[in-house]
């Protein structure tokens, strides 16, 4: 059929251009007053932001025009691209250290962080493995060993830096994937219970964790201490009433909560635009679910359908988990908050995501959906059942 006859689902369209939109404005108001304190410049955040989404918005138009079934052909070369960049990060010279973790590439003009990119590059490739696999994805040797090691390779990395958050998301996404593809409930079950104790060892021999987990508990106990960026972020939220205290005036980003611009940017929403601005945020991101799943469900072959489903699980649980970091309801992970949160990687990286997600959810004029030529009989879900 001709391509240029496709049109894509406007809601979800919507949706993300609006959250990077806004995300724009959110960014300038939590870092203006800071930028211009420390490097001399109150659009510093803004302008780098602004090039990204401005990278963005054609990584998201390549990736609608390509279409993401030519995603399955490139799962491989991307997933060893994502590891080999992972690696990277890790040699001394390469990666840099900015608070205490190796997590960014720089090269002149740019910086860039390959947890970010290994997250779709893994959608890809495990949309792609299930999609070639099938019935035999219910089998523990091929359907569920070799995605387990390489879930571990990709994690391992990952904590080697350490982001332990990207690791959490990494496996969130496997399980959900897996999980929809039909593995057994008999692993997915058994390989949490495993992963408990190295999880647990993790935590208990890391300081910083550790200090995490105690203002989890109780940030006002240590209010001067590990508890004061979520005290902070608390006091944030909850001084935005209903209406909050208008786009521009809040004041923990005045040098008093750490990071307003990054992983807390959700506490200057909650001050500055109240509930309601909480409210139409929280809205904006049940469209791109709601929409995501519904592009996912009827995709016309597996791949799609996996795809869809991965890309909308990311988004998901990175806006869930930031938002309930920022209320103190998780402890601290260091997740951005899809589309608004400042940092170049991520934004390009969930636009481009979006651009497959927009590719699957794309139409005919007439409403006719397009049909696979390749993998018409496959089935859209492997559908869950638990071992013998």
């Amino acid at each position: 059929m001709n391509e240029k006859r496709l049109t894509y689902d406007p809601l979800l369209l919507f949706a993300v251009l609006t959250l990077v939109g806004f995300g724009l404005v959110m960014i300038y108001s939590a870092s203006a007053i800071m930028a211009q304190d420390k490097l001399g410049d109150s659009f510093y955040f803004l302008k780098r932001q602004a090039v990204a989404a401005g990278v963005g918005l054609v990584a998201m138009a390549v990736a609608m025009k390509l279409g993401y079934r030519r995603m399955a052909r490139l799962a491989y070369p991307l997933l060893l691209i994502a590891i080999l960049l992972l690696v990277a990060v890790l040699v001394p010279g390469l990666g840099t250290v900015v608070g205490g973790a190796r997590r960014w590439l720089r090269v002149p003009g740019i910086s860039i962080q390959p947890a970010e990119i290994a997250k779709v590059a893994w959608v890809i490739y495990l949309s792609y493995s299930l999609a070639k696999k099938q019935e035999k994805v219910k089998s523990f040797s091929i359907g569920f060993l070799p995605h387990i090691g390489i879930a571990g390779l990709l994690v391992g990395l990952c904590m080697l830096e350490p982001d332990f958050g990207s690791s959490v998301s990494l496996l969130f996404l496997m399980f959900v994937l897996l999980f929809a593809a039909g593995t057994k409930l008999s692993y997915l079950v058994g390989s949490v219970l495993m992963a408990i104790p190295f999880a647990y060892t993790a935590i208990a021999t890391s300081p910083y964790r550790m200090k995490r987990i105690t203002a989890f508990l109780d940030p006002w106990a240590n209010r001067q201490g590990s508890g004061y960026q979520v005290a902070e972020s608390l006091m944030s939220i909850g001084s935005g009433g209903m209406t909050g205290l208008g786009l521009g005036d809040g004041r923990q980003k005045l040098f008093f909560l750490p990071e307003a611009h990054t992983d807390f940017i959700f506490a200057i929403i909650g001050e500055e635009l109240g509930l309601l601005g909480v409210g139409a945020l929280i809205l904006l991101y049940g469209v791109i679910i709601w929409r995501g799943l519904r592009a996912a469900l009827n995709a016309s072959e597996a791949f799609g359908t996996y795809l869809g489903l991965g890309v909308t699980s990311l988004v998901a649980f990175q806006a869930v988990v930031n938002m309930c970091v920022a209320m103190g309801l998780v402890p601290t992970k260091g997740l951005t908050l899809p589309f608004i949160s400042y940092g170049g990687s991520s934004l390009i990286v969930l636009m481009g995501a979006s651009g497959l997600l927009l590719s699957i959810s794309a139409t005919v004029e007439g409403g006719k959906r397009r049909v696979s030529r390749v993998t018409k009989n496959q089935p859209a879900l492997g559908g869950n059942e638990v071992a013998a």
